[in-house]
């Protein structure tokens, strides 16, 4: 203990030069600190502002989003635009949200889907389709109209027949009344590659339709009349919806053609050709246009900008065989 006492009493003490480069380190760490402090400061204050300021776009946007005329009388548009399906603009849910509002609407004096599109699902078409009627029947004094602009084609024509009148323009795309499924076999590819195939499934036909695989004769007419009865649908959907408006003469009506808007009217496809805004004003009789479409909100728009959706196609595996579509 003595000898340790000893060795601490000689142990050499910082000279004034080593005090003040010591004084100097930790007033270093200190500012640096403060400043660490700061920075973290400032980033959680622009986050908050960042977030205040979504949210104030979408509640100014949500208020911007109920046009003056409404209080006016108008007609109510419900637009149908780009592929029909979950997930799109024009899913059903979407659709059917607008169309609600737009029958509902004490001043909405009659309902105009305004069509642009290729089709798609459909199921999402058939749930249009069908609510549309349901909506007819509870608003019987609103008519429904119809006006494609450049495509109504497939699920877009499936969920068009359900109105009362059908306008286009005269080069407008009517029709394609038909079911797809398309899809790629990769089995002579694999062969000369010398890839071997290895799947384990349980159920005799849980493999239906590997594109990696040969196809199976019975398979393939299964998945046709599948197709076919989908298809029937849709031409019983179009009869029901037309009625005897349609040149039953025609053999290839149903076929899966498109015809142009003048070919259209002459098929009975369609009741007239116009636009949205002739329907409107010379068809209805109200000049007044309101355009009840629903879309994302401009915060989820800001997030989406931000890529915060870029992880929803990471779920998404590539499959060679695609669903079927009215398309």
């Amino acid at each position: 203990m003595e000898n340790q006492s000893k060795a601490e009493a000689y142990k050499p003490q910082p000279t004034p030069k080593e005090w003040l480069l010591i004084e100097k380190m930790l007033m270093e760490t200190h500012r640096e600190q403060k400043k660490t402090r700061r920075w973290g400061i400032f980033f959680k204050i622009l986050v908050f502002v960042y977030i205040f300021a979504a949210l104030m776009v979408f509640r100014v946007g949500s208020q911007l989003g109920v046009p003056a005329t409404i209080g006016k009388d108008h007609v109510a548009v419900v637009p149908v635009n780009g592929v029909i399906a979950d997930g799109e603009e024009a899913s059903a849910n979407a659709i059917v949200t607008g169309l609600r509002k737009a029958f509902e609407a004490e001043n909405s004096k009659a309902v105009l889907l305004a069509i642009n599109s290729p089709g798609g699902s459909p199921v999402q078409s058939g749930y249009v389709n069908d609510e549309i009627y349901r909506l007819k029947a509870l608003h019987p004094d609103k008519k429904v109209y119809a006006a494609i602009s450049d495509l109504g084609a497939s699920g877009a024509y499936y969920i068009a027949v359900a109105a009362d009148q059908i306008y286009a323009d005269k080069a407008s795309l009517v029709g394609s009344i038909g079911v797809t499924a398309a899809g790629f076999g990769f089995v002579g590819l694999m062969n000369k590659l010398g890839i071997e195939r290895r799947a384990y499934t349980s159920g005799e036909h849980k493999g239906f339709l590997d594109p990696f695989a040969p196809e199976q004769e019975g398979e393939v007419a299964f998945w046709n009349s599948v197709l076919g009865a989908t298809h029937q649908q849709f031409i019983d959907v179009v009869k029901k919806g037309r009625g005897d408006r349609l040149q039953s003469n025609q053999a290839d009506l149903f076929s899966g053609l498109i015809w142009n808007g003048e070919q259209a009217l002459e098929l009975g496809l369609v009741d007239g050709l116009g636009s949205a805004g002739y329907v409107a004003r010379d068809v209805i009789g109200v000049e007044e246009m309101v355009d009840y479409g629903v879309r994302p909100n401009p915060l989820q728009r800001v997030i989406e900008q931000l890529g915060v959706s870029i992880g929803e196609g990471i779920s998404q595996t590539a499959t060679a065989e695609a669903p079927m579509t009215l398309h």
